[in-house]
């Protein structure tokens, strides 16, 4: 079919035929650079031909050292191949390729440490660049320009241990891949089954996510599966979502198609803790305690933590403070997390707490009950707040 663009301004027309020269010297190194590929760049950016370039030719770097062209060809590792949950179950009523990323199923420490970050963003990349190829042949079967695709997230199992900041990194990774080197391939991103701790876990993302793309965001109710086929047919979806595929055993998973994660098997792990970097680093004497103040202003935020210690153990709980503007003993607080010892120097402890209350919460290293050893203490300590766009919409359904 042919390459080019109808229905565009004249100062559209001209803007694309410039910004054709202007990366004329690039062109051979791209797939198939026709005038609807170059204006997804130009969309991108508002037609500004200085940013759209900048753009284009940082995308030519990455294909170049992701080795774009041939990342289909690339066999993820087997424990990535089974327990990273998602799959391509079809098209969309207008023909647009359908990703299914059932992302609360997945097991995000037992994939990291069986495999590493780099694997799981190279395999997410490897999604985006299978549904750019898709759109191709849906161009060519249909004799009509598919552009776009459209991604399912069912986060119905999201929990804290989705909010390890390891695993956050990894879908911060992929939001900036998709918006710098697929722009405008986006129809939109689909959230079904979305619990309250999603506005959390929004705005850990959302900022490597442009604006054009967070208002091709929906997040579906209770409905959601009458809601889905409104843009899916059923016979594009598994019976589990609505549709009518089964497995040619009756499944309605359609796991032939989609995998459905869990945990990873302890025989794939390879690593018990990441290298990671600490914010801060203190020395608790003998026969004291290492306090961290938060003030939280409203409930339903979220303390994220890790630590790690040289010495033979360390305490470690969150309290609640009853007054304010003064350090108290750990007696005259509220223990909200109970005070457990830790035993494992130089290893990677983590963990989260989503505070019910406003006022002002103490993370607390205790180490009152040595009288020989201080101990050293690396740590890492974030409040999460939700995303109240997201607060507001899921209060709604």
């Amino acid at each position: 079919m042919s390459g080019r663009v109808g229905d565009l301004s004249p100062q559209q027309e001209e803007a694309l035929a410039q910004f054709r020269k202007n990366v004329q010297d690039v062109l051979g190194e791209l797939r198939n650079p026709d005038d609807y590929f170059l204006l997804r760049w130009l969309r991108a950016r508002n037609f500004d031909l200085q940013k759209s370039e900048a753009m284009l030719r940082k995308h030519v770097e990455f294909r170049k050292q992701e080795d774009l062209d041939n990342i289909l060809k690339w066999q993820p590792p087997e424990v990535l191949q089974l327990y990273d949950a998602g799959g391509f179950c079809g098209y969309d009523r207008e023909g647009c390729p359908i990703w299914l990323d059932i992302t609360g199923n997945m097991d995000p420490k037992g994939l990291i440490y069986s495999t590493s970050k780099e694997a799981l963003i190279k395999k997410r990349t490897q999604i985006l660049e299978f549904l750019l190829r898709e759109c191709e042949l849906q161009s060519e079967k249909l004799g009509k320009k598919i552009e776009t695709f459209l991604m399912v997230f069912d986060i119905e199992n999201l929990s804290l241990k989705h909010l390890w900041k390891p695993a956050t990194e990894v879908y911060q990774e992929f939001f900036s891949i998709l918006d710098q080197n697929f722009p405008e391939t986006v129809k939109n991103l689909i959230v079904v089954k979305a619990p309250k701790l999603f506005p959390i876990a929004f705005n850990l993302v959302k900022s490597f996510i442009s604006e054009e793309t967070r208002k091709k965001i929906l997040i579906l109710g209770a409905n959601w599966k009458e809601d889905l086929q409104k843009f899916i047919n059923p016979d594009q979806l598994p019976v589990e979502y609505g549709g009518i595929l089964r497995d040619p055993d009756g499944n309605p998973k359609y796991l032939t198609k989609i995998k459905y994660g869990g945990v990873v098997p302890k025989k794939y792990i390879l690593q018990k803790q990441l290298k990671l970097q600490y914010e801060h680093t203190v020395s608790v004497s003998r026969g004291s305690s290492h306090q961290v103040e938060f003030e939280i202003l409203f409930p339903g935020c979220v303390l994220r933590w890790q630590f790690m210690f040289e010495g033979p153990d360390i305490g470690f709980g969150i309290y609640l403070k009853t007054k304010m503007g003064e350090r108290q003993k750990a007696r005259e607080m509220i223990e909200v997390l109970p005070s457990q010892k830790f035993n494992s120097p130089l290893v990677s402890e983590d963990g989260f707490f989503i505070c019910s209350q406003p006022g002002v919460y103490v993370l607390r290293f205790d180490n009152t009950y040595s009288l020989v050893y201080s101990k050293e203490v690396s740590y890492t300590v974030e409040v999460l707040l939700p995303d109240k766009g997201s607060e507001e919409k899921i209060e709604k359904l």
